[in-house]
């Protein structure tokens, strides 16, 4: 039997990478935590979510994952450093695209859609101050989103309302190019493109990340074959599973097969 990849998030929204991941990599077996009881993360304090991310790491490793994907932005900002100084397996980490937005604009200027954790600190700074010299980068946290995916929303007039109050600023400071600083904001995608309009850019990372998972993985003797079954996907969540159960399959109607169970993770 295949080692899984572990995947882990503060809630559903990591399911946007999972899905990136499957695609690129159908045969691979996932395993998949969803740290809902503690959603979000993104206002906690860094040392808060650094040991939320280690507990959750060492249950994918009794697992026997063979690499982990941290498929949140808060958890990456927090967490990610420390996490390949401390265990021997690979990590993929999650960073706004602020490199692909700035070569992207053609106004010079480019908006982060993140949560706060995402923008707070020395390694988002050194991101914009790597990849963006010379473009403004307007940043502009928005926790909102984050509930409405979790609660299920993601082209209602709850989102939509949302939207039209977020985006408003930073198109009229001329964004051209929107980046989806949160693996929860892809699934709000559509709303987002529909009011800002096709002269606007949104860039999210899942297909980014896909690829560097493959690229960690292709000198691994264990890397599942091209060929035979789909690998096995598992779903599991710290919080409630009958919500779970509703979610997943309406966000990402593909991973219709995988299973679903509760975990607690002290």
């Amino acid at each position: 039997m295949h080692r899984p990849i572990g995947i882990l998030d503060s809630g559903v929204g990591g399911l946007s990478v999972l899905r990136e991941i499957r695609r690129a990599l159908p045969y691979e077996n996932i395993v998949y935590i969803g740290d809902s009881a503690r959603c979000p993360y993104g206002p906690k304090p860094a040392d808060e979510i650094r040991d939320r991310v280690f507990a959750i790491t060492d249950r994918l490793l009794a697992m026997d994952a063979k690499l982990i994907v941290i498929a949140c932005n808060s958890a990456t900002i927090a967490a990610v450093e420390a996490l390949r100084a401390h265990y021997p397996v690979p990590f993929a980490g999650m960073e706004p695209a602020v490199k692909p937005a700035a070569a992207r604009t053609k106004s010079g200027v480019i908006a982060v859609l993140a949560t706060e954790a995402s923008v707070a600190g020395e390694k988002f700074h050194r991101l914009v101050s790597t990849h963006a010299r010379g473009v403004r980068v307007i940043t502009r946290p928005c926790p909102e989103f984050v509930s409405l995916v979790e609660a299920g929303e993601t082209d209602t007039p709850a989102v939509r309302e949302a939207v039209a109050r977020i985006l408003p600023p930073l198109l009229e400071a001329g964004a051209d190019t929107l980046v989806l600083g949160c693996t929860h904001f892809p699934f709000l995608r559509k709303a987002i493109e529909d009011f800002a309009g096709p002269s606007v850019s949104v860039i999210d990372t899942g297909e980014a990340v896909a690829r560097r998972v493959k690229s960690l993985l292709s000198s691994d003797a264990t890397q599942a074959g091209e060929a035979g079954e789909p690998g096995k996907v598992s779903l599991l969540t710290t919080g409630d599973l009958g919500r779970w159960s509703e979610l997943a399959p309406r966000l990402c109607p593909e991973l219709a097969d995988a299973t679903l169970a509760h975990i607690d993770i002290d």
